[in-house]
C-alpha cells in the first residue's frame, strides 16, 4: 500500500511514519509544508529509505497537492493542521484556513484521484469538557470549545461529508493528548521536560487540576496503523490512553524524575475557556481492531524525560529563535504578573 501522510514531519506524522517504515511494507509520501513545528530532523533516520518519499507542500496548495496523488497514492492519513490551543486563541484565522480549507483541500484531491481510504486525524478536544465522571464515546455531541477544537470539529464533518455525499471512504481517529520523543516543546510534557531541565519556571495555568487522558504516541501510531490496514469507513474510532492525570500532578512528577524542586512550578492566568476534564472511552477499537495500549503511563513518561535528556541539541534549536518570541509573548506576561503579586 502507498500512504500519503500529510503533516508527515510533525510529532505525531514523524512517528507513524517511522513506524510504517518500520513494521510493514508500505510506502509512504510525506507532504509537508515544513512551517514551525515541522522538522525533517524528525525523519533523518528514514531518509534514504527506498519507502519513502518526501514532497514540500501546502495542504492548502490544491495544485502542488493534487500533483502530490500522481504518485498513485492507495489510502491518505491527514495530520496536516495547526493544533496548539493556546496559538488558536492568539491567531483563529489561520487555524481556520489550515484545518478547514486545507482539509478540505485534501479531500478533494483525495476523491479526484479516487483513493482507497482517508483518514482524517482529529482530537478528544472536538467533544468539549467532561465533567468528574464517564468518558467520551464516539457518539458523545461535538461540542468544541476553543478555536482549535472547533476546526478539527469542523474538518471531522467535512470528512463526514465526503462520504456521504461523495462516497469518499473516510474514517475518523480522535485520540487523546499525546506525550513521547520529537514533540515540539510548546506542548505540556515537553515544555515541562525542557524547562525543568534548563532550572526555568513551569507555567502552569490556574490551579492546575485540569484532568487529561494521556497515551503514549508510538501506542497512538500503533492505533492508526491498524485503523489504516483494517478500520471500517465511516466508522468514528476514540484512541485514548486510559492514564488520567491532573496536571499539576504532573509537573510534579515531570520534577521529580529530574531531580528538580517543586518551587519551579508557577501558576499562571489561566487561559479562556480552558476545558476542565478528557477522558476517551475507547471500547470501540478494542473491540473491532484489537487495540490496547503497550505503554504504561510510569514507563512512558520516565521513557520520554530519558529521551530529551539525550536529544538536548534537538530541543535546544527549537527554543531559539522564532520559538522564544512567541514563548515570551505567551507566557512571560503571565510570569511577571505572578512575580509581582
Amino acid at each position: 500500500m502507498k500512504i500519503l501522510v500529510t503533516g508527515g514531519a510533525g510529532f505525531i506524522g514523524s512517528n507513524f511514519i517511522r513506524l510504517l517504515l518500520r513494521e510493514t511494507g508500505h510506502s509512504v509520501v510525506n507532504y509537508d509544508a515544513l512551517t514551525y513545528a515541522g522538522n525533517l530532523e524528525n525523519l533523518a533516520e528514514v531518509a534514504d529509505n527506498r519507502h519513502y518519499k518526501f514532497i514540500k507542500g501546502d495542504v492548502r496548495d490544491r495544485a502542488a497537492l493534487q500533483a502530490a496523488f500522481k504518485n498513485k497514492i492507495d489510502a491518505v492519513v491527514n495530520f496536516a493542521a495547526e493544533s496548539h490551543v493556546d496559538r488558536s486563541i492568539e491567531n483563529p484565522a489561520e487555524f481556520l484556513d489550515t484545518n478547514i480549507i486545507g482539509t478540505q483541500s485534501a479531500l478533494d484531491a483525495a476523491r479526484v484521484h479516487e483513493v482507497k481510504l482517508f483518514v482524517q486525524i482529529s482530537t478528544d478536544e472536538v467533544y468539549g469538557s467532561l465533567g468528574p465522571q464517564g468518558r467520551f464515546t464516539e457518539d458523545s455531541p461535538i461540542a468544541p470549545n476553543s478555536p482549535y477544537a472547533a476546526s478539527k470539529a469542523a474538518a471531522d464533518l467535512l470528512a463526514r461529508a465526503g462520504m456521504v455525499t461523495y462516497g469518499l471512504p473516510v474514517i475518523v481517529t480522535r485520540s487523546s493528548n499525546n506525550y513521547g520523543p520529537f514533540q515540539f516543546p510548546e506542548k505540556f510534557v515537553p515544555l515541562f521536560i525542557t524547562n525543568a531541565m534548563e532550572g526555568k519556571a513551569l507555567p502552569l495555568y490556574g490551579d492546575g487540576l485540569y484532568c487529561r487522558d494521556w497515551i503514549h504516541v508510538e501506542d497512538n501510531c500503533r492505533a492508526l496503523q491498524m485503523v489504516v490496514e483494517e478500520g471500517k469507513a465511516g466508522r468514528v474510532y476514540n484512541i485514548g490512553g486510559g492514564a488520567e492525570r491532573m496536571n499539576l500532578d504532573l509537573a510534579k512528577t515531570i520534577l521529580d524524575l529530574l531531580g528538580k524542586p517543586h518551587r519551579l512550578i508557577k501558576h499562571v492566568a489561566d487561559r479562556p475557556g480552558h476545558d476542565r476534564r478528557y477522558a476517551l472511552d475507547s471500547t470501540r477499537i478494542h473491540d473491532e481492531l484489537g487495540f490496547s495500549c503497550d505503554y504504561d503511563f510510569e514507563r512512558g513518561l520516565a521513557e520520554t524525560v530519558k529521551w530529551y535528556q539525550d536529544h538536548r541539541e534537538w530541543w535546544q534549536r527549537i527554543k531559539s529563535g522564532a520559538y522564544r518570541e512567541y514563548y515570551k509573548r505567551m507566557y512571560g506576561h503571565r510570569l511577571r504578573d505572578q512575580a509581582g503579586k
